[in-house]
């Protein structure tokens, strides 16, 4: 974080300042801010969420003896460590953020980038954050910070040489997209897609695409817009552009694109495909597997391009990433046996694009084997998704299709139902048991797609297999 007064940051989250020891009003304070009281230490800024399982107040001790400067409360706690009582800590989080990043953009060149989508939204932002990194100080999210709480922490890491601060925005709720977003007002926003995922929580599709227009309306104006020109629900949002004053840039694969991909091909060892892009055609080969990045890939592109960095030099820093981040498609095991772990969020748009991966890069003569979990937070539409996904499975001639979970049964009847009544598809209650079937199923040449919703947990049954078969 900048450098601030500890009277700055009591003004800036509206709270109440409670000095110790030696402190006063104009004591100043540039520490990380954190939730996590075990990642703190001297000098640093202790925010005391209250939470599910615990209350970040039994900590405001622990963190004064390891040296913090502040303690953000909502009620005074017995600690040798000056403290501001706020109302509702989390809020005060968010305050604080705006504050911090608009002294940021006052006082330097910083750009703010924010990105959404129903899929691929920290694959994308990891894309972005490698090309960028090289042109100046680069901040964005670890892993998928993306709520109430990791979006404002990701924009407090900024500091006055930051040149790009990229943020990922995700919501279970209308609202929360036009809440985080309107801390920054980015300068650059994307929309990748308008899927189901958590069509649950907003309620349907409609809903979805609602929200995700919500990172539109906060850009800034004068700014700019990129958007999927192949999804009509994001192609929609041009018109609320036109109205803030925001220019659009299209990525896709189709003719309207201005940064489009074309001849895309996935193998084994990667994707290839060609950008077209002002007039020229240049080569990509991604390390990532799946043919869906490569969208993630020419949206990280035109991002980019509005900040000046050139297509081919944008090419030449996605050629060097591995994996887009653990549990996303990430290969695990050897070459005799291939586990491909994803399983870390599912919604039935990614569970469909990461099954056609398995079925492109399995080779003559290697089986196909897909375990899936649960997809988590469709709502009214989970049983005809998980329908949808168990008849996609078996038209793809997925030789071994191995169901987990009570939650995705249906999933397991609908592939028997399509036809696969021979063994192919086999159902179990829990991890363990499918780890026991597998070991000993799995042989030399099998392709193996290990994918669910976080919550299913598959996750950690993909890394158990892959330290099996490496």
């Amino acid at each position: 974080m900048i450098r601030m007064t500890l009277a700055e940051i009591a003004d800036a989250v509206g709270g109440t300042l409670r000095l110790s020891g030696d402190d006063s009003a104009d004591t100043t304070v540039e520490g990380v801010v954190d939730t996590d009281s075990r990642v703190l230490g001297a000098g640093d800024i202790f925010v005391a969420k209250p939470g599910e399982s615990t209350d970040g107040h039994l900590f405001v001790a622990a963190v004064a003896e390891a040296g913090a400067a502040l303690a953000i409360v909502e009620r005074p706690v017995e600690a040798s460590l000056s403290q501001i009582v706020v109302v509702d800590a989390v809020q005060a989080l968010a305050d604080l953020a705006r504050t911090v990043v608009a002294r940021v953009r006052a006082q330097g060149d910083l750009r703010v980038v924010g990105i959404t989508g129903s899929n691929g939204k920290t694959t994308t932002k990891n894309l972005v954050q490698r090309i960028l990194e090289p042109v100046g100080e680069t901040v964005a999210p670890r892993g998928s910070y993306n709520n109430d709480v990791g979006a404002p922490l990701t924009m407090l890491r900024v500091t006055a040489s930051t040149r790009f601060l990229v943020s990922e925005f995700g919501a279970d709720q209308g609202g929360m997209i036009a809440r985080l977003a309107g801390l920054v007002t980015p300068d650059v926003v994307a929309v990748l897609m308008v899927g189901l995922a958590h069509a649950g929580g907003f309620g349907g599709i409609e809903a979805t695409q609602k929200a995700k227009t919500e990172l539109v309306q906060a850009a800034r104006p004068g700014g700019v817009a990129v958007l999927n020109a192949d999804d009509p629900r994001v192609a929609a949002m041009a018109a609320v552009a036109a109205e803030r004053d925001v220019r659009v840039r299209w990525f896709g694969r189709g003719p309207s694109a201005e940064v489009r991909a074309d001849d895309v091909e996935v193998t084994a060892s990667g994707t290839t495909c060609t950008v077209v892009v002002d007039g020229e055609r240049l080569p990509l080969r991604l390390q990532v597997l799946g043919e869906h990045h490569v969208m993630n890939a020419v949206a990280a592109i035109a991002i980019v391009r509005e900040l000046g960095v050139a297509p081919a030099d944008a090419i030449a820093r996605l050629e060097t990433v591995e994996i887009a981040e653990r549990w996303r498609m990430q290969p695990l095991g050897s070459d005799r046996v291939r586990i491909i772990n994803d399983a870390y969020n599912a919604s039935p748009d990614s569970m469909a694009a990461a099954l056609r991966t398995l079925a492109q890069i399995a080779e003559p003569g290697q089986r196909k084997v897909a375990v899936l979990g649960a997809m988590s937070e469709l709502g009214e539409y989970a049983g005809e998704e998980h329908d949808r996904i168990g008849l996609q499975a078996v038209r793809l001639r997925i030789e071994r299709i191995v169901v987990v979970g009570r939650e995705a049964r249906r999933l397991f009847l609908a592939a028997v139902g399509e036809g696969s009544w021979d063994g192919e598809a086999v159902f179990f209650e829990t991890a363990d048991e499918a780890y026991d079937y597998l070991i000993t199923e799995l042989r030399d040449g099998d392709r193996v797609l290990v994918k669910s919703s976080n919550a299913a947990g598959l996750r950690h049954l993909g890394d158990r297999l892959g330290e099996s078969f490496s």
